[in-house]
């Protein structure tokens, strides 16, 4: 079936991109030669004196390459060789005969922005869906069909280099600042305003491809001399590496490639070619592309397996506990048109709860990502009670309440005295395990966990957490809500600390263990930034709350005995009061605004050493907290908590942090093989005894040499 379809009204030829089957619009090989075929006609079809190319798709122009064709290449050679296919099909684009506006709605990406670029005009709708971007980084390569070489000359080398380093979305309001897109107009009248600025060029009133960006006089002093450039490109270098701890070498290969296209056009090209091959087949490409697919297979995904399964519309949510999480969760839902009603026990907790939502908003709209009046539209979704008045006609309830059993049994036999009979009941508890809050349902069916993680409207994971009571189309109709709410959605099995706390735990108390043996504080941090972690474990813990995670310490040991008893440090720190960041001292020091300062000296008192530190080098700190939570992610696989290892990595990843260039747990495994694991586990475990005993699913793969992926499949 054809992606392309040509009309023609007095000469103009509008191109109506629509991919057959798919929800997005993407660039495979046929569509690539469908184009060139269609350039042809532009060329030769001399009744055409200009054309307009528009997507058929609802707010989307076009998302960029087919992800699929890249797991077709096995050497650097093959991929250098698509990226030269590119530069071939957007150079015919550009110096076609009858000029081509780009009329750009909804989200314009990767190859689908370096086809914009070379486009003669673009046109976009100033419209909160059109958003305009360069991601490849995140799949861990950089634009490859010349976007590293027109960027630069149409919105200027610091603008550029800011797009590509960081793949970030740029809104209409902004690409038009730039000089990205060169009109702005409201998405009802973008065909018509399209065609007559195609006829202008055509006609010669309008120049092609105008360079519309406005440039202060430090950026022109910078862009337009090979004195300014180098400062230039040096600065993005040194910030790349700060960043990245040069576990990512994409980003670097992207700033050369931008460089050597000012040095020489035609060496830009082949250097973008050359460098877009090498990145490809990076391993660390290949676990990026995984993350991708595992996230995209997901969005797919019902959560109750491929059987068919009905699922209720959530049009008004309860929210019980106005605090932090429970705010956040109030947020997320008024920003997809979800009526909220915020229930906490006075007037001024409510308060606060409503103002917290009312923050988050306001920064959205001075971020451009939504207009005031749509603030004001959002805001009036929301409101608050101190009793049950509101809850009748709910369709899902989420309580947010105090980490405390007792609490959770009280809320949950109220609230369910006033709601429907359809309603759900879910709990954000990040411990306790559903089964025991369900116990004080009368409809136990309809009760499971969404546990939210913080702070909620940026962090992407939800954890579906299901009893063996929990009815499928209660779970279906969470998962689809949390997907509506934006969120990547995985379905887990209840237990102690369900999937992602669970495994965070071990290595959160393998860091703690460490200072317990005299590692310095910062050092085990550094360590594991150095691995490829956001945040060191003992940050971690300062961000979290040392509050909180003193309460779950106990639930763990509970269930799992000696194996996960928090350090001597760690109890001690949390028996002595601090609250981490929110109290302003934790393992570090934080001023007013909550900035971090240096390691709290005094922290060392409550170790089992004293003061006295030693050095430890870093591989140890990594293998014992990292392994101690990829093992504890095989032990989740085999007792079922998770239901495959594509939703293993998916939490981990999305919900701590694990470093995606690593691909998660189970492909980290696979990647350093999962006899050399065993092995490392078996020597750590002789020297703590009972800490790293590899799980058994684990010991029987490494014996039979198997992988939690499939080598080669499609990544899933």
């Amino acid at each position: 079936m054809s992606a392309l379809s040509l009309t023609v009204e007095n000469g103009i030829a509008i191109i109506t991109f629509d991919f057959p089957g798919e929800s997005v619009n993407k660039f495979s090989q046929a569509v690539k030669e469908e184009f060139l075929a269609l350039f042809g006609t532009l060329e030769h079809d001399q009744t055409i004196v200009g054309a307009v190319l528009m997507s058929g798709k609802k707010d989307s122009f076009i998302a960029g390459a087919d992800i699929e064709e890249f797991l077709t290449w096995t050497t650097a050679a093959q991929a250098e060789k698509a990226s030269r296919d590119g530069h071939a099909m957007l150079d015919a684009l550009e110096r076609l005969r009858v000029p081509v506006v780009a009329a750009i709605h909804g989200a314009c990406m990767g190859g689908g922005l370096e086809a914009a670029l070379a486009c003669a005009y673009r046109i976009a709708t100033e419209h909160p869906k059109t958003v305009l971007a360069l991601p490849e980084v995140q799949l861990g390569i950089f634009p490859g069909a010349g976007g590293t070489q027109r960027l630069p000359q149409t919105v200027g080398l610091q603008a550029a280099l800011d797009m590509i380093l960081t793949g970030k979305n740029v809104r209409a309001r902004k690409a038009a600042q730039i000089g990205l897109v060169h009109e702005l107009v409201h998405p009802a009248v973008l065909r018509r305003v399209a065609i007559q600025r195609a006829r202008e060029l055509a006609d010669g009133t309008r120049e092609r491809n105008p360079q519309a960006r406005k440039h202060d006089a430090k950026a022109l002093l910078l862009d337009d001399n090979p004195v300014g450039r180098a400062i230039v490109f040096r600065q993005a270098r040194e910030q790349t590496l700060k960043k990245t701890r040069g576990n990512y070498p994409a980003p670097l290969a992207a700033i050369e490639a931008v460089a050597a296209g000012y040095q020489d056009r035609e060496r830009g090209y082949r250097e973008e070619a050359r460098l877009f091959g090498e990145m490809a087949m990076t391993a660390i490409s290949r676990e990026l592309i995984g993350i991708f697919f595992a996230s995209t297979a997901l969005k797919k995904d019902s959560g109750v397996g491929d059987a068919p399964v009905s699922t209720m519309p959530v049009r008004k949510l309860g929210v019980l506990g106005a605090g932090f999480m429970g705010a956040g969760i109030a947020t997320i839902a008024v920003q997809q048109g979800t009526m909220v009603r915020l229930k906490d026990a006075d007037v001024g907790r409510v308060g606060k709860g409503l103002a917290a939502i009312r923050e988050v908003l306001r920064e959205s709209v001075s971020k451009r990502r939504i207009t005031r009046q749509q603030m004001d539209d959002q805001l009036l979704l929301a409101g608050g009670t101190v009793d049950y008045s509101g809850f009748g006609n709910v369709d899902l309830v989420i309580e947010a309440v105090f980490e405390d059993l007792h609490v959770k049994h009280q809320v949950v036999r109220e609230v369910e005295a006033v709601i429907p009979p359809h309603a759900i009941v879910a709990s954000n508890t990040s411990t306790i395990p559903i089964a025991r809050i369900a116990a004080a349902s009368q409809r136990p069916e309809r009760v499971l966990g969404m546990h939210f993680f913080s702070p909620v409207h940026k962090m992407p994971l939800l954890e579906i957490i299901v009893t063996p009571q929990t009815a499928r189309e209660v779970t279906a109709t969470a998962v689809a809500y949390g997907k509506q709410l934006g969120k990547t959605v995985i379905v887990v099995q209840d237990a102690p600390g369900f999937y992602v706390n669970r495994i965070l735990s071990p290595y959160l108390n393998e860091a703690g263990r460490l200072v317990d043996g005299g590692a310095a504080i910062d050092a085990v941090d550094t360590a594991i930034l150095d691995f490829g972690f956001p945040v060191g474990p003992l940050t971690l813990l300062d961000e979290v709350g040392l509050d909180i995670a003193g309460k779950s310490g106990p639930i763990f040991v509970e269930a799992f005995g000696e194996r996960l008893m928090p350090s001597t440090t760690l109890r001690k720190v949390v028996e002595s009061g601090r609250l981490g960041r929110k109290g302003r001292k934790g393992f570090y020091l934080y001023d007013e605004d909550g900035k971090k300062g240096g390691v709290d000296d005094s922290i060392y008192a409550f170790t089992p050493g004293g003061a006295q530190r030693v050095a430890v080098e870093a591989e140890e700190v990594q293998q014992r907290c990292v392994l101690s939570m990829v093992n504890e992610a095989v032990r989740c696989l085999e007792e079922g908590i998770v239901r495959s290892a594509r939703d293993g990595d998916i939490g981990a990843v999305f919900g701590i942090g694990f470093p995606p260039f690593r691909g998660g747990p189970f492909r980290y495994i696979d990647a350093v093989g999962a006899a050399r694991v065993v092995e490392r586990l078996e020597e750590l475990n002789s020297r703590f005894s009972g800490r790293f005993a590899p799980a058994d699913l684990l010991v029987r793969m490494a014996r039979k040499g198997e992988r939690f992926h499939p080598s080669g499949a499609r990544p899933l």
